[in-house]
């Protein structure tokens, strides 16, 4: 499978600190549940593509389908993700667009004024540096892309992605979005680079919060990236030899999909590194869940507002550049309480 060009950071909210050293800290099982008894967490590759057919998504919304799992969003979902916002309080999930280089921005937003009434931005998105929306047209199988696509290269190379391009969301994605904090529910002001997060985790956390993750619902896991990096600085993370980051666990795919979750975002790609399924949730997801991506998002400051109205499910809302023929766009998703 092809692997995605990695992706970063940007500075965030550090002052989290105070807030997070008052949470209990919850001790997870370690074992996993004894109801997914195929689940391993050292997990085989044979199990992962025996996953690719079991679990896939392809023809599930027909043939022709180009959006895959934003079909979950019914419109009865979004008025009941409309009735969320009773506070009238947004928060952005967007890092600020980072124009410095560094270890793990390899390639910076360009910047440049063209007048003094004027300016410019260009930015080589996919990575893990800059907040974007991933679209189905952006992983592929020796070629073939969610739902069977099989595009000719000469003419993607020209022209761009005849289908699953990021043009089929121009409309938006307005839906139910919930946080799954995962350094709070350890006490923790983030995950140290490496750590996996399991099904427990995420179970764990509902439970605490008292939601639950359901059909055509906006997940998003946060593992303090920014934080780390405002307080320690940045550090080389992703699927490059030597990259470590905290991340959802290859095993949790299954539950993504019994879940019928709508999108993801995460603060990271998605995934652990170092593993033996180098950026399995993140491929999966779009390959065979057909499942659009947010990447590399700045959950700061939304964790802190959820954790001081005591509110972990918003409105979410998201709308990306209408590139025909684009594998992404960078973005700026909202969650309004």
């Amino acid at each position: 499978m092809n692997a995605i060009r990695e992706k970063s950071t940007i500075p965030a909210v550090a002052s989290i600190l105070v807030t997070l050293a008052l949470l209990p800290v919850t001790v997870l099982p370690q074992a996993p549940p004894a109801d997914r008894p195929d689940i391993d967490r050292d997990l085989d590759p044979a199990i992962l593509e025996r996953w690719k057919t079991e679990l896939s998504n392809w023809g599930r919304w027909g043939a022709d389908d180009e959006i895959g799992t934003l079909n979950l969003i019914t419109p009865e979902k979004r008025r009941e993700a409309a009735r969320l916002v009773t506070a009238g309080i947004s928060v952005s999930l967007a890092a600020d667009a980072d124009t410095v280089m560094a270890v793990d921005n390899p390639n910076p937003w360009q910047h440049e004024m063209t007048s003094i009434a004027a300016d410019r931005f260009a930015v080589s998105y996919h990575g893990i540096a800059h907040s974007h929306l991933d679209a189905l047209g952006h992983i592929n199988d020796n070629g073939v892309f969610y739902n069977g696509y099989e595009p000719d290269p000469e003419e993607v190379l020209a022209n761009g992605h005849p289908k699953q391009s990021i043009h089929n969301i121009k409309n938006g994605v307005f839906t139910r979005g919930v946080l799954i904090d995962i350094p709070r529910l350890k006490g923790l002001p983030w995950l140290e680079p490496g750590t996996p997060i399991y099904i427990e985790d995420l179970e764990a956390w509902e439970e605490r919060a008292g939601v639950r993750v359901g059909p055509g619902d906006a997940l998003f896991v946060r593992t303090g990236v920014w934080a780390r990096r405002a307080a320690e600085g940045p550090w080389l993370r992703g699927r490059r030899p030597g990259g470590r980051s905290a991340g959802l666990h290859p095993s949790v795919i299954p539950w993504l999909k019994e879940r019928d979750i709508a999108i993801m975002g995460s603060d990271h790609p998605h995934y652990v590194s170092p593993s033996n399924l180098p950026g399995a949730i993140h491929d999966f997801a779009l390959l065979h869940l057909g499942m659009s991506l947010f990447d590399n998002l700045d959950l700061e400051a939304l964790g802190e507002t959820a954790d001081e109205l005591g509110r972990w499910e918003f409105l979410l809302t998201a709308a990306p550049l209408p590139i025909v023929g684009g594998t992404g766009s960078p973005i700026n998703p909202l969650a309004t309480f």
